[in-house]
């Protein structure tokens, strides 16, 4: 009994086009005119797809691009704000510093009517010339930590408006998406519902030659059919005459020699 010999599936190179995969496009379950027929259908749900998304037009992007920009405000917001508890906290200390330093002086002050000899004297009156200037010193961070408060609260005001009115800004944006997405979502559901059976028709290979030409042309055209008796679809260049008998029997693959789309006949619309 002979036994049957397993066909070798080679890997899918990424970098296919229709071109290389030109030889295998009739080894398949479906007849070339039906897998042509399903291609072209494949095309049309996801050209229509295209348009929908060609709707909303840049508002995705700018609603993503408006949530970034608040969170990096507020990001900037809650730094601020730790800046300015820094600030109080220091100044809280600076002023303890002061507490301690009348404390210090007092006492130094009080010694100073009991000294016995000069050079104790000289050493007390040392001591207060320090308490001053450590006592100046916390003035000094106090008035300097309140500037800066006062320069820190201005700066989070400014921050905090620009928050609201991105905030409005992107209410907006998003209230404008939702009733674009609202609009077309029966349609949309429809389209990749349609697009999904198709696709579970095409083996892998043609599907990845697929989606790499869509990707590769500025309208996303990977089918087309015949234009005006005589033209590619996509590129619009002149189609020999062979070609268009062989394109017209539905029994080939046949791909545009200048923009390397697959043509099919124009009765398929």
């Amino acid at each position: 009994m002979a036994k049957k010999t397993k066909k070798i599936e080679t890997p899918i190179d990424q970098r296919e086009t229709f071109v290389s995969i030109q030889k295998s496009f009739a080894d398949s379950d479906l007849s070339v005119e039906e897998k042509l027929k399903t291609l072209y259908a494949l095309q049309q749900a996801d050209t229509e797809i295209d348009k929908i998304l060609q709707l909303r037009g840049e508002l995705p992007l700018e609603v993503e691009s408006l949530e970034n920009e608040i969170s990096e405000l507020k990001g900037k917001s809650a730094n601020i704000s730790a800046q300015i508890d820094e600030l109080s906290a220091k100044i809280t200390e600076s002023k303890h510093n002061i507490v301690e330093c009348d404390t210090q002086l007092d006492k130094y002050k009080s010694q100073l009517d009991n000294v016995a000899n000069s050079r104790e004297y000289d050493s007390l009156n040392k001591e207060i010339e320090n308490q001053e200037l450590l006592k100046a010193i916390a003035q000094k961070n106090i008035d300097e930590s309140k500037e800066e408060i006062a320069s820190k609260k201005m700066e989070l005001e400014t921050v905090k408006e620009k928050i609201e009115v991105k905030e409005e800004d992107l209410k907006a944006k998003n209230a404008e998406l939702s009733t674009i997405v609202e609009s077309t979502a029966a349609e949309e559901e429809k389209l990749r519902a349609k697009r999904a059976v198709c696709a579970d028709k095409i083996d892998a290979r043609t599907m990845s030659a697929y989606e790499r030409i869509r990707s590769s042309c500025h309208n996303h055209l990977a089918v087309v059919s015949v234009f005006n008796g005589d033209s590619c679809g996509g590129c619009f260049n002149s189609i020999p005459p062979q070609r268009l008998i062989d394109i017209s029997t539905n029994k080939k693959m046949i791909i545009c020699e200048y923009c390397g789309r697959i043509l099919v006949n124009p009765d398929f619309e």
